[in-house]
């Protein structure tokens, strides 16, 4: 972080919750220096999701951001949507994050025929890590 602030430059992080650490690396980020937090609204991202505003502001605890509309953006749009959308933790992106592979496999078996065949998705993983 030094370096980037010696040139002038400010850094951040945006950071996947394939292992539910997307809030913690973000704080853990922050307290290193990083002026840039990216997060998004309830998580909502591709796959396993991003670093939850809601849980963001909460840490801050700054007044000049308010916890209430985002909760009420999260009830009124978000919950709903999540009725639509497949997004959030699930079995196999944190098969993909623990083994350090693209989540493209994860996509995959999530938009197939038996996307909660967890077993079967992890052999296959196994089998191509040999």
């Amino acid at each position: 972080m030094k370096l980037a602030k010696d040139a002038g430059k400010g850094v951040g992080i945006h950071a996947h919750n394939n292992q539910q650490l997307a809030y913690a690396n973000t704080i853990e980020a922050m307290l290193a220096g990083a002026t840039w937090l990216d997060s998004t609204i309830a998580g909502l991202g591709r796959g396993a999701g991003n670093c939850p505003t809601e849980l963001l502001l909460g840490f801050l605890k700054n007044p000049k951001f308010h916890l209430r509309p985002v909760l009420e953006c999260v009830q009124e749009m978000f919950v709903p949507l999540a009725k639509e959308l497949d997004w959030g933790y699930s079995i196999p992106y944190m098969l993909t994050g623990q083994l350090n592979i693209h989540p493209r496999l994860a996509i995959a078996v999530r938009d197939s025929d038996a996307p909660d065949s967890y077993v079967e998705f992890y052999d296959k993983l196994m089998e191509n890590t040999d």
